[in-house]
C-alpha cells in the first residue's frame, strides 16, 4: 500500500523543511498545501523534497485538507500539522491498524487543553465514542477521505461524526505531542464548529 503525508502549512518556512525531511522517512510521498504562505514555506517544503499544492488566497485549514486528499496518490494518507507539533515518528504506529482494517486511526493527545476543543470532544462522544476528536495527527483510508464533505470552520467533531456517518471503523492510538503556542483564533473556529457538530448529531 502506498502511503502519502498530507500537511496544510501557512508560514511555516522555519519548520516545514525539517518536518518534510523527517516525514520522507515513513511514507511514500510528502505532500504540502501551502495555504497562501506570504513567506518561503512552498519553497523549503520543495527542496525538501515534498510535492506542493499552492493557494493564491487563503482558504483555510479545512480546504488544504481536501485539496490534499484530491492530490494525492497514496492508499493511505497520514495527515500532520505543519507547526511541527506532531512527530512522524508515530507513522508506522497509525498505519499499522489501518492494515488490521480500520478505516480511520487518530493520534490521541494525552492532554487537551482547549475548553472549546474538550466541549466539541463531549459533544462528539454522544455519537462516536472518540477522547481526542480534534487531533490533526490521523491515517484514513483513500476511499473514506474523499466521501467526506468536511463542513465547517475546522476539523473537530466533524471528521470523526461524518467517519462514522459513513460507517467507518475508527480507532484511536496514543501519539506524543510537542507544545506549539496556537493562534487564539482557534478558539474563536471552535465557537462556529459547535453549530455544524450539533447538526451532524442531530
Amino acid at each position: 500500500m502506498k502511503l502519502t503525508a498530507v500537511i496544510p502549512a501557512r508560514n511555516e518556512e522555519k519548520r516545514i523543511g525539517h518536518i518534510v525531511r523527517k516525514t520522507k522517512k515513513y511514507v511514500d510521498e510528502v505532500l504540502v498545501v501551502d495555504d497562501a504562505s506570504y513567506d518561503n514555506t512552498k519553497k523549503e517544503a520543495e527542496n525538501s523534497g515534498a510535492e506542493v499544492i499552492s493557494f493564491e488566497k487563503n482558504r483555510g485549514y479545512i480546504a488544504a485538507i481536501k485539496e490534499g486528499f484530491r492530490g494525492s496518490k497514496g492508499d493511505i494518507i497520514i495527515t500532520l500539522d505543519g507547526d511541527g507539533e506532531h512527530d512522524p515518528h508515530d507513522i508506522p504506529k497509525l498505519v499499522r491498524e489501518i492494515e488490521k482494517g480500520y478505516d480511520l486511526v487518530l493520534g490521541k493527545r494525552k492532554n487537551i487543553d482547549r475548553v472549546s476543543e474538550r466541549f466539541l470532544n463531549f459533544l462528539t462522544n454522544l455519537k462516536v465514542k472518540c477522547k481526542d476528536s480534534g487531533t490533526g495527527f490521523r491515517a484514513v483510508k483513500r476511499e473514506l477521505a474523499l466521501k467526506l464533505e468536511l463542513r465547517g470552520k475546522c476539523t473537530c467533531g466533524i471528521f470523526v461524526l461524518e467517519a462514522y456517518r459513513h460507517n467507518a471503523k475508527i480507532k484511536e492510538v496514543p501519539i506524543k505531542i510537542k507544545n506549539i503556542d496556537k493562534k487564539r483564533k482557534i478558539a474563536f473556529f471552535h465557537f462556529y464548529q459547535f453549530f455544524y457538530v450539533l447538526r451532524e448529531l442531530i
